[in-house]
């Protein structure tokens, strides 16, 4: 079997890319061959493929003609499916595999990939088939306007942060695709929770969605009986994922535990500067340092205020058995089971989640047993073997698919 894996960047640069090089990771080891395509930048990891690479693209600077031109190539990249084409006549692959292709790849890749009579497999890493902006937020709630597919809302509202050409701009993307039917194309959606499968159901056929969480890796990621008396986040320091929230809880407990901030974004500079009491920013963390820090921590807390899809810093959490709190939104209630692996609470509660935090931090018992519990959950349902297991099925089945319709 031979796949072709897209993905816009070809390094470790967020949870999409932590899920697509762990899946072709298992490939390469099964003994299959793999070949990428991605975007050029200076970061990436090699790949015999990069020839084959598009053009290094930033659509957050430039001047207004810079910005009008990227914003034309945002919605068709003629540059990507001339390179794709160009790929798969020379690899001939048995499967195209999507993640995050938005932007710089376009969806306009799928289309490319059926014309060579190759099939299509997408991982819904997030909502961006139902939602332009991707996040399905407006004004800090859970928003489902465009769900059905009007996607005029986002210029309504200006939802591409306040700006009426970003919005604009993602509103054309959408109707184009729609009208190019880019994402009708694909054979299977890969849903990484059932929040994002129910939500896209209301625009794809239900045997088209297949339920696939992500995978973490239990077998090198083991259970940590270590508890040095710390809450840990993990994340990107941005508003909606609900770190000054996690942190004015904190602060309203009169508590010896510390906080430990580890990540960074556009809110580090004032949390740090905000926040001083018994907390301690540590930057992005990767390696043997994330290891170390979340191997030693006493819980998790994962605060988002946007509908998370299936968060690896939670399932690595458990995999290191360790209790997590989080909120009732997106795919985290999915993961958390209440009472039993850890707690949940509203977004934007602050006193509930000072509370929940409170009495697991007061009771190195249950927090104990919430985590052993957290990481037989994971090796039971959410374990990397199980992941890879099931994907590889669902490519079998649609490469089987498309070999059978050729022939009928």
């Amino acid at each position: 079997m031979k796949v072709m894996v897209a993905n816009k960047y070809f390094f470790p640069n967020g949870g999409s890319e932590t899920v697509m090089f762990g899946e072709r990771a298992f490939l390469l080891r099964s003994g299959m061959e793999v070949v990428d395509f991605s975007m050029e930048h200076p970061l990436n990891v090699p790949s015999p493929y990069r020839r084959h690479f598009i053009r290094h693209r930033d659509y957050r600077s430039g001047g207004a003609f810079t910005r009008m031109r990227r914003a034309i190539s945002l919605v068709h990249s003629r540059e990507a499916v001339r390179k794709l084409h160009a790929l798969i006549d020379e690899a001939r692959p048995d499967l195209l595999h999507c993640h995050n292709i938005y932007h710089q790849l376009t969806p306009s890749i799928i289309g490319a990939a059926k014309s060579r009579g190759v099939p299509v497999v997408l991982t819904l890493h997030d909502s961006k088939p139902i939602c332009p902006i991707y996040t399905r937020m407006r004004a800090g709630q859970l928003c489902s306007l465009c769900i059905n597919g009007d996607f005029s809302h986002v210029v309504r509202n200006r939802c591409a942060d306040g700006s009426i050409f970003s919005s604009v701009t993602l509103y054309a993307e959408a109707v184009v695709q729609r009208w190019l039917a880019s994402y009708e194309k694909v054979d299977r959606f890969l849903a990484p929770s059932q929040f994002i499968r129910h939500a896209v159901l209301n625009r794809f056929a239900p045997e088209k969605v297949l339920l696939l969480h992500n995978g973490v890796d239990t077998g090198n990621l083991l259970p940590s009986e270590r508890d040095d008396g710390y809450v840990l986040y993990c994340g990107r320091l941005s508003a909606e994922k609900g770190v000054e929230t996690l942190l004015w809880a904190h602060q309203a407990i009169d508590c010896p535990w510390p906080v430990v901030i580890a990540g960074t974004g556009p809110l580090e500079r004032a949390l740090r500067s905000r926040f001083t009491r018994n907390v301690r920013f540590v930057g992005h963390l990767s390696g043997p340092a994330l290891r170390a820090t979340m191997q030693n921590a006493s819980i998790l807390v994962a605060p988002s205020e946007l509908p998370e899809n299936c968060p690896m810093s939670v399932l690595e959490a458990m995999a290191y058995g360790k209790a997590t709190i989080g909120t009732r939104t997106g795919g985290l209630p999915e993961l958390i089971a209440e009472g039993v692996t850890g707690l949940l609470f509203d977004p934007k509660d602050t006193d509930a989640l000072a509370s929940r935090m409170s009495v697991l931090m007061a009771d190195p018992t249950m927090r104990r047993s919430m985590g052993r519990a957290a990481r037989q959950r994971a090796e039971r349902e959410f374990s990397r073997d199980k992941h890879n297991g099931d994907l590889l099925k669902i490519y079998t089945s649609v490469i089987y698919n498309q070999k059978k319709t050729g022939e009928a």
